[in-house]
């Protein structure tokens, strides 16, 4: 019977893994999304645990998500709502059902579901599907437990590492689902466990027999699926998160400078991963310091760039405020460093685990002083290494701290990314001293283009310099409270950022006649692209400017705001980045959409709040106060 059930072709398919924290949910969706990625599809990957270290198994607190969506083409988002999925105990099918469509197809752990079981997911009663309002016909309900150890029965292994291999068991029946070939798996497999062969083995017998199980008992489903990419761009792929991409970015960066990077970080939900994948990579001449707390984490990195290093700090919006001391450090010496922010929910330590972009402000703004600093913001989990690279370009060439934003979104989250050829990446600069100012050097002679200082690098005949948090004297580098003086680097320190060459913004979708303009910055460009092709596909005419280089703005950035009758401004905040333009673009006054919920954006939502709008008779600059431009999600 097996050949007779149908293979259907699919351009897309959202399926997310939901189970206990110690279920091993990310692991599958990873290995699944990597599988996918190497055949070629697109995909988009949404990791949501919850910040409890470990909550109590089967409580509804304690659930963990991993969601991908794989596509025949590039895909822009994880997805709105789910086709298939997996949930491995009561609790995970009670709070991750939402995320689920109508028709969606559910995996459960029948073995999962007992009277205990349902009371710790507050369940009312043992008929949960009726209670949920789920159709039977779409559940596959399969005993994994109890086949797990009976695959497992002879392995050697004890009751609690037998337990941990069912995640395995669902991967293989998902592989069945969507004609995965298990080899891919199998090599990923051996390769993560490379030092630990017999689990390996083990764990590979698990998924072929949760293929098998499919296979032979067609999983009540009534097709099987198969998603082939149409656009074939030859190179090597990897599925690649938003921090190992960030790390890449600076290595590169480190290659193409020709300096040794030096990262000094403090581990921080979720930037960790950033040092974790650095410290790897010894070989390359890369040094990383886990340092005693944020603040010294900053301060080490200071003192590697005033010695001649690329010099980096990786944190989330809680380490920033404390870094905010060392950071103006490096403002007031014009030292070049990268600043690596993944915004996470706040404010103080607020939600650990979930994602928003609620530090644009505090990067911009959050330090005494006038202390101007670019800003390069990710678009996506791909992007996060070109914009690490722009950010330490930026640094080195004209000798500034740069911040690069990403958030947890993009940083945990996953996508098919191309291997450069560094080969063809372009030169980095830095802007070092020069000969002719041998012997005759002050550390704040500047270009007279960029106004960029120039770099002395410790250890150099004839270049003996003093750096420090004092005023300097823009001619002699001697400390000075002078007001002129004061002033005037106050100005230079504010023009040499002004100054820096950034790309125009592109203009995405109906870019000559849009009725509509929506503005976005960093990781929402997928959702909000999604949604403009969704509006025109309804006939409207839209268009879309995301914004990659937050400060300086691009120089058409007025050009391209007042164009249009209608703008607004969406991001995950109650409006910075909104605000943030009316500051720097006279007579702009946007109709802006806000939300705040630790999630990505809905583009379901998003089409109908810009849909209100298009219908909408009044202009967005119109209004007197923000307040009456703001949407309703």
């Amino acid at each position: 019977m097996a050949e007779d059930l149908e293979v259907k072709e699919l351009d897309q398919v959202v399926v997310r893994f939901s189970g206990d924290s110690g279920d091993g949910m990310q692991l599958a969706g990873n290995i699944f999304s990597t599988v996918s990625a190497t055949v070629g599809n697109g995909i988009s990957t949404f990791p949501d645990y919850p910040a409890d270290i470990r909550a109590p198994q089967g409580s509804l607190t304690g659930v963990s998500g991993f969601q991908v969506h794989i596509g025949t083409g590039k895909v822009y988002t994880p997805g709105d709502q789910c086709d298939v999925l997996v949930a491995m105990n009561a609790a995970a099918l009670k709070t991750q059902y939402r995320y689920a469509k109508p028709q969606a197809t559910i995996i459960i752990d029948t073995d999962s579901f007992g009277p205990n079981d349902l009371k710790k997911a507050e369940f009312n009663s043992t008929d949960y599907l009726c209670e949920l309002g789920i159709d039977s016909d779409r559940v596959v309900a399969c005993p994994i437990t109890t086949m797990v150890k009976a695959c497992l029965k002879d392995s050697g292994m004890d009751n609690r590492a037998i337990l941990k291999c069912r995640n395995m068991f669902a991967l293989g029946l998902v592989c069945w689902l969507f004609n995965r070939d298990l080899s891919l798996v199998e090599n990923f497999l051996r390769e993560k466990f490379a030092k630990k062969a017999e689990i390996a083995e083990n764990n590979i017998k698990v998924v072929n027999a949760g293929y098998d199980y499919g296979h032979n008992v067609h999983a009540s489903v009534p097709a099987t699926y198969r998603i082939d990419s149409k656009v074939k761009n030859p190179g090597r792929y990897m599925d690649i998160t938003g921090n190992k991409a960030t790390a890449y970015g600076l290595i590169a960066a480190a290659e193409k400078s020709g300096l040794k990077l030096y990262l000094g970080s403090y581990p921080i939900t979720p930037a960790t991963d950033i040092l974790h994948e650095l410290a790897k990579h010894k070989s390359l001449g890369v040094i990383t310091v886990q340092c005693e707390d944020e603040i010294s984490a900053c301060a080490s990195a200071v003192g590697a760039s005033f010695a001649g290093a690329l010099a980096a700090t990786s944190t989330s919006g809680p380490g920033i405020a404390l870094k905010s001391e060392a950071i103006n450090l490096a403002v007031m010496d014009e030292l070049p460093l990268v600043i690596i922010d993944v915004q996470r929910g706040g404010p103080s330590t607020g939600l650990p685990t979930k994602s928003e972009q609620t530090d644009l402000l505090q990067v911009l703004y959050g330090r005494n002083g006038e202390s101007p600093m670019p800003v390069v913001a990710a678009i996506s989990p791909t992007d996060c290494f070109d914009a690490a690279f722009q950010a330490a370009r930026i640094a080195l060439e004209h000798m500034t701290p740069v911040v690069l934003l990403t958030d947890a979104f993009i940083a945990n989250g996953s996508a098919a990314w191309k291997l450069p050829d560094i080969e063809e990446l372009p030169e980095i600069k830095p802007h070092y001293v020069t000969e002719d100012q041998k012997y005759k050097y002050t550390p704040y002679r500047r270009d007279p283009e960029t106004l960029a200082r120039y770099w002395a690098v410790p250890g150099q005949e004839g270049y003996t310099h003093i750096l420090g948090g004092l005023e300097k004297d823009g001619e002699t580098g001697a400390i000075s409270t002078e007001p002129e003086n004061h002033d005037l680097m106050d100005h230079l320190r504010f023009e040499k950022v002004a100054k820096i060459e950034v790309p125009d913004i592109e203009v995405l979708g109906d870019a000559d006649d849009a009725e509509l303009l929506i503005v976005g910055f960093g990781s929402t460009y997928g959702h909000l692209y999604t949604a403009m092709n969704e509006l025109r596909k309804k006939g409207h005419k839209v268009a879309l400017a995301q914004f990659k280089y937050v400060n300086p703005l691009p120089k058409n950035t007025a050009d391209v705001l007042l164009k249009y009758k209608k703008v607004v401004v969406a991001e995950q905040n109650l409006g910075q980045f909104a605000a943030l333009l009316r500051i720097r673009v006279n007579n702009f006054a946007p109709y802006q959409y806000n939300q705040v919920k630790g999630q990505p954006f809905v583009v379901s939502e998003l089409v109908s709040g810009f849909e209100r709008i298009l219908l909408s008779n009044g202009l967005s600059n119109h209004a007197k106060t923000f307040e009456e431009n703001i949407i309703e999600a």
